[in-house]
């Protein structure tokens, strides 16, 4: 697992001795950042259920004005700051140790809005529906900005049943056993895919 590109490209990242993480694929990882190309610049990035933080990092690489990662576990958010350190890029960044519910949860403040945000949970516990769900109702994601939800293909019913009133999904691309799902502002009746470009 590493940096892909940007300016600590070629950097290995550190991965926890637990189960429960899962890091997107280096391949997966390029591919999502060649669809979101210049928007990163100058971008506010959460990386929620952050885990080794290899996308957050991904984003700071790439000039990502700052990200905030949310990551539940001790033992795997030590092992994000460890990943912080060794890329150089702590100082834009933020690690909460918490709970992403309770931080979606919270009110927007002051540079509590984010342009680009990526919500990839554990897999086969309905979190990635949740998540969404939570973020529809929360005032996070930055005029003109995108979420990102990264699932297990056989998750897709989940999310295929919400009725969302803010977010509506402008976009997917598969990769193996990886599925991307983004979604922008825009009220949307039927929640059905629309066509728009990134």
């Amino acid at each position: 697992m590493r940096i892909v590109g940007g300016e600590a490209k070629g950097r290995r990242l550190k991965h926890p001795k637990t189960m429960g993480t899962r890091p997107v694929i280096d391949r997966v990882k390029t591919a999502l950042f060649d669809i979101l190309g210049e928007d990163v610049e100058g971008a506010r990035f959460l990386d929620l259920f952050a885990g080794t933080g290899s996308v957050g990092l991904e984003a700071l690489s790439r000039g990502a004005e700052h990200a905030t990662f949310i990551e539940i576990s001790y033992q795997v958010a030590a092992v994000l700051r460890e990943n912080l350190r060794i890329t150089e890029l702590a100082e834009r960044a933020e690690v909460i140790r918490g709970d992403a519910f309770r931080f979606l949860e919270q009110p927007a403040t002051e540079g509590r809005q984010y342009e680009i945000i990526y919500i990839a949970p554990p897999q086969y516990q309905h979190l990635a529906a949740k998540a969404l769900a939570s973020l529809d109702a929360a005032s996070l994601l930055a005029p003109g900005g995108l979420a990102v939800v990264q699932i297990f293909p056989k998750e897709r019913g989940d999310l295929d049943q919400l009725v969302l009133q803010h977010l509506r999904q402008v976009d997917e691309r598969r990769y193996g056993s990886t599925l991307l799902l983004f979604y922008k502002e825009g009220q949307s009746q039927s929640n059905e895919k629309e066509d728009d470009s990134l």
